[in-house]
């Protein structure tokens, strides 16, 4: 059975692909197959709303299998249309689980007709309506009176909306909206407020040089695709020009003012001024070959684009440059994410559309089930290595999405100034230097206390604590951090042995272990121990199996146990697998309710064939969930091999057994790597928070 929702709107210029963006990669959570449907459309340009959601990652399909009519079909012959509509849809439906119908954009233009057009549509198709209104520029009533008349349009055609989103709200209440339109619909349409962003609606640097004409000449062409969120004319001295900008704002300035360029590459470079999105240069002059070569041995990121326009005439075509959601900025795409997540309760909308959780959990629906739940309630997470490239790349990201609050160690200009040339926006971060004296003496005087029946003594807490990882791990000890991530530049050891020292392991457990979750074509999987234990003993082997069992169901796996061996059952014997049943029988007497079978080889733990043949009546065998290796040695090579040969998403090490959650990086993660340990760091310390909140009421 495939799903649906209709995105409409009853007039131009809603931000409607807002909404469906978000509402589609909430469906994308729950469900393997998603599509994109555009029942009407313009045949030109190319539509850049499909373009936008057929470009997500967790969609597969072509952009002609995503349309409909076009726009002329429906005027000529609107009955022919519907049927041609309603016959590519059933189309649709038998090729994805669930779909995101967009309705017509009304070529900017409010057309009663196409609203009762978009309201038949959807009673044909039989789907569900999320309204997209316009905030911008009205009151509370007169937004809650469009509402009430858009609504009251769609259910006399047999199409009640059952979702409610005013986009856009550009006023000073949105609780006022949010009530206005609640009182006029009724409780039972779930009504959403999503105010203005301006990073959403702005133009990109792409769009800046196409309405000029210009041409890059300097800088980096990705950048193209970053926003632009303003300008300053530089028409008056440097110092007043410096005053006036802004993060992400572009300057225009005569091509032949050749004392500002140098002068705004190093306010680029300093991390004291805002970091700009771009140089327009008028008049058609570019860069002398002096400034050229004063500038060459410094970051060159920064676009530096030539119009041959006057300045008056670039001001004036730039300030009317306006800005879509388009698929080539993920600057924009990851606002559009973070607004729609913020402010629409979309697991309640989807539990009105009535949409199941697939038994099939791809790595693209495990992702953004992760990232759901770490937005769900924000976390502070501290990244001791500030300064790393790879850092700043997560961050922005990170930060962009909600994810977390993020707290990042070093030198704060430092690291501003790495992050402007780099072209990263973290100004919602929080630096914190490990020398900072006030905090520097707060956390030596408690690591020397924890430290104290080791000999420690202040002044060698005070040299200890300014190493960047136990400065981390002091923040989340004394709760000013949630949770911590490092290793991208530091060793396992270097990031791991403060955790040991300060936070130490739950009173229930034995040792620290860790788990890999391997995201395979169609099933998550848990694997432990990967990346610790060397050689555990049976207590610390079934230490480790109840560890990652509870890891398992914490991110929405349910937990069922191979105690791993080179024999299953009782056909092998020796000390190796006398280890693993030992292990296996403690594990069934500490934990007589959670699925355990061992010793078992790997292929009778995962497929149910050779289960039915080695262990017919075992609950585990052919079906397990999570994988306990005997060894580190095992361990460690089949997670990589499983990873390489059969194109598992591998995430982890994640670390377990500790009080407050600490994850390692491997020095060769990549930025997708430190973006997934952030989300699993965030989403272990909101069950630490639950854990704690349940033992204080019990």
């Amino acid at each position: 059975m495939s799903h649906s929702v209709y995105i409409a709107s009853p007039e131009g210029r809603t931000g409607k692909s807002t909404v469906a963006l978000g509402v589609l990669e909430a469906l994308a959570a729950r469900s393997d197959r998603v599509g994109v449907f555009r029942p009407v459309y313009k045949p030109e340009p190319r539509d850049y709303a499909v373009d936008l959601l057929i470009s997500l990652p967790a969609v597969e399909q072509s952009y002609e299998d995503a349309m409909g009519v076009d726009y002329t079909t429906m005027h000529r012959d609107p009955e022919r249309a519907h049927a041609e509509i309603l016959r590519r849809y059933q189309e649709l439906r038998e090729q994805y689980s669930a779909l995101v119908i967009l309705g017509s954009d009304f070529v900017d233009v409010a057309n009663p007709n196409e609203v009762a057009f978009n309201a038949e549509v959807a009673a044909n198709i039989g789907a569900p309506v999320v309204m997209v209104v316009s905030g911008l520029d009205r009151t509370p009533d007169q937004i809650a009176t469009l509402a009430a008349v858009s609504c009251s349009e769609f259910e006399s055609h047999h199409a009640a909306p059952l979702a409610l989103v005013v986009n856009r709200y550009d006023g000073p209440d949105v609780e006022a909206v949010r009530t206005a339109v609640t009182e006029r619909l009724g409780e039972h349409t779930l009504v959403a407020v999503i105010p203005e962003n301006p990073v959403i609606q702005a133009p990109t640097v792409k769009n800046l040089k196409d309405a000029v004409a210009g041409r890059l000449v300097q800088g980096n062409p990705e950048w193209l695709g970053r926003v632009s969120l303003g300008t300053v004319v530089a028409a008056m001295s440097l110092p007043n020009v410096l005053e006036r900008i802004s993060d992400n704002y572009t300057v225009i300035a005569p091509g032949d003012r050749y004392d500002l360029l140098p002068a705004l590459y190093l306010a680029q470079q300093s991390g004291t001024f805002p970091t700009l999105a771009s140089i327009v240069l008028t008049g058609g002059y570019g860069p002398a070959p002096a400034v050229t070569r004063l500038l060459e041995g410094v970051q060159q990121d920064l676009p530096v684009l030539v119009t041959d326009d006057s300045t008056f005439d670039a001001a004036l075509s730039i300030a009317r440059t306006t800005g879509r959601l388009t698929a080539d900025s993920p600057q924009k795409i990851d606002a559009a994410r973070r607004a729609v997540a913020e402010n629409l309760a979309t697991e309640r909308l989807l539990g009105a559309i009535d949409v199941a959780r697939s038994e099939v959990v791809t790595p693209m629906m495990f992702e953004f089930e992760l990232l759901a739940r770490a937005r769900g309630a924000k976390k502070r997470i501290v990244l001791p290595e500030g300064d790393e490239p790879r850092i700043l790349a997560a961050a922005e990201v990170l930060l962009a999405r909600g994810v977390a609050d993020l707290i990042l160690l070093g030198d704060e200009t430092a690291i501003r100034s790495r992050a402007s040339q780099l072209g990263h926006d973290i100004s919602e971060a929080r630096i914190v230097s490990p020398q900072d004296p006030e905090l520097l003496e707060k956390y030596a005087a408690e690591y020397a206390r924890l430290r104290a029946k080791k000999g420690v003594t202040l002044e060698q807490a005070r040299e200890r604590i300014q190493d960047v990882s136990y400065f981390g791990t002091m923040m989340v000890q004394m709760g000013e951090a949630d949770g911590m991530v490092s290793g991208a530049v530091h060793s396992t050891a270097h990031t791991i042995r403060p955790s040991f020292e300060i936070i130490k392991t739950k009173p229930d457990a034995k040792i620290v272990s860790s788990v890999f979750l391997m995201a395979l074509e169609d099933r998550v999987l848990v694997y432990g121990d990967c990346a610790v234990n060397p050689d555990p003993t049976a207590e610390q082997l079934a230490d480790i199996a109840v560890q990652s069992a509870t890891t398992a169901a914490q991110f929405g796996v349910e937990p069922r146990v191979a105690m791993l061996s080179y024999s299953t059952g009782t056909s092998g014997s020796g000390a190796d697998v006398d280890k693993v049943r030992e292990a296996t029988e403690l594990v069934r007497a500490s934990n007589p309710g959670l699925d355990v079978e061992g010793p078992i080889q790997y292929d009778a733990a995962v497929d149910a064939s050779v289960a039915k043949t080695k262990l017919p009546d075992s609950a585990v065998a052919g079906r397990a969930t999570v994988f306990v290796f005997p060894d580190l040695n095992t361990g460690n090579n089949t997670y990589k091999a499983v990873q390489r040969s059969a194109g598992a998403v591998a995430i982890g090490p994640v670390l377990q057994g500790l009080n407050k959650p600490v994850n390692d990086l491997s020095r060769g993660a990549l930025v997708d790597d430190i973006i997934n340990t952030v989300v699993i760091t965030a989403i272990q310390a909101q069950a630490a928070d639950t854990a704690t909140r349940a033992g204080e009421t019990a």
